[in-house]
């Protein structure tokens, strides 16, 4: 088969639609289950390439849930902690590292990654399928699946759930080619490998790169590459925590995945693991009720008798001073910025959500000022030397 016909592209106002292979050969997937969209592929086709260089690069199965586009999270397959495993919903789980690296993925910005379609660098199991059947997803894309594993999907959306099964021996022609407003688009495929030696060029006077932090900043530049431009990931424990898509400002790119990591460490306080949640609260309602919790507006919910719908009783406010003294505690957090800073004010932002290690590739005529401020928090900093933009 080198076409399959879509329901409809982006909106159902455009018709017809389909995907095909232009030179007539097979097409590199297989639909399991469900009718995929326009959208669905668009999703599945970016987050196959970013878990398939995430297992090349650290050699560790991967996972991402992306939505428009975009990735919400990426993770590779290490341990949770009893505190992750909480703030992830799979505290009652059995897992095996897949099902680690899809929980890091899914978990890192749970409010973003509501109806998200899912890629997995390995065959998945029935650990990684029993947690995409509980959660609002759209489908997921891997290289196989296990019986149990397509047995315990079929369960989700009385059988209409999407699963895509991609060839993983498929290499993709060197020129890659769109349309826009009729006219055609040609380039070379992105095909830069994010690697060791892409982090050497260590510039600032602190030149200690752990490997822990390599692995992040492997994490958070191969995530970079499938992510619209500008775009800032923070990583930290073998995961992105917090991504800044598709902002014209470099600095609100930062400003964004910097709220995003705050965010994902602020869940981990007591005083948010505490919350005496009702028993039949969803999980997608326990997640807004915490993004509500966490936010600025939560005194506002307070005053108007909200808490009621969530809670058994009324919780203490979190104030601004209580959520900042937690925050100090967030630390070795890596950044990786697809161009470079223009300002320090990025570099400012990033000290406040912990930032420790940074990959950018360097080039403004401020890099100096940049590096200075590097200097001044005593951070580590390295130049790769080329942009990862992604449109």
């Amino acid at each position: 088969m080198n076409e399959l016909e879509l329901k409809y592209g982006c909106n159902p106002n455009q018709k017809p639609s389909r995907i095909f292979m232009a030179d007539g050969s097979e097409l590199p997937i297989k639909v399991l289950m469900g009718k995929p969209g326009y959208i669905n592929f668009l999703d599945a086709f970016n987050g196959w390439q970013l878990v398939k260089e995430l297992k090349e690069a650290t050699g560790l199965p991967a996972a991402t849930s992306f939505k428009h586009v975009s990735p919400a999270g990426a993770a590779v397959g290490l341990p949770l902690d009893e505190t992750l495993r909480k703030i992830y919903w799979v505290d009652d789980e059995e897992l095996s590292p897949l099902a680690c690296a899809y929980a890091r993925a899914r978990g890192a910005d749970r409010m973003s990654s509501f109806g998200d379609f899912i890629a997995l660098s390995d065959v998945c199991d029935k650990d990684t399928a029993k947690l995409i059947r509980r959660e609002v997803s759209d489908g997921v894309i891997a290289p196989g699946f296990t019986d149990e594993a397509l047995e315990l999907l079929a369960q989700k959306k009385k059988g209409n759930y999407n699963v895509i099964q991609i060839d993983e021996s498929y290499v993709p022609a060197e020129l890659e080619r769109k349309q826009v407003y009729g006219v055609t688009f040609e380039q070379g495929r992105q095909n830069l490998k994010i690697d060791d030696a892409l982090l050497s060029n260590i510039v600032t006077e602190n030149k200690d790169m752990p490997k822990e932090a390599i692995i992040d900043l492997k994490i958070a530049l191969i995530t970079l590459k499938y992510t619209q431009s500008n775009s800032v990931c923070f990583a930290k424990g073998g995961q992105a925590i917090g991504i800044g898509a598709g902002q014209q400002s470099r600095v609100h790119c930062t400003r964004l995945a910097g709220s995003k990591a705050d965010n994902w460490f602020l869940r981990q306080c007591p005083k948010v693991l505490n919350l005496p949640f009702k028993d039949d609260i969803k999980r997608p309602d326990r997640d807004n009720a915490i993004d509500v919790y966490i936010g600025e507006e939560y005194e506002d919910l307070l005053a108007e008798g909200a808490w009621q719908r969530v809670f058994t009783e009324k919780p203490e406010v979190f104030t601004r001073e209580e959520k900042r003294t937690w925050l100090n505690n967030m630390t070795d957090v890596a950044l990786g910025s697809d161009a470079f800073f223009p300002f320090s004010d990025n570099i400012d932002r990033a000290k406040k959500s912990g930032v420790k290690y940074i990959a950018q590739p360097g080039g403004s005529v401020r890099d100096d000022l940049v590096i200075e401020s590097c200097n001044k928090y005593g951070m580590s900093m390295a130049f790769t030397g080329i942009r990862l933009f992604h449109h």
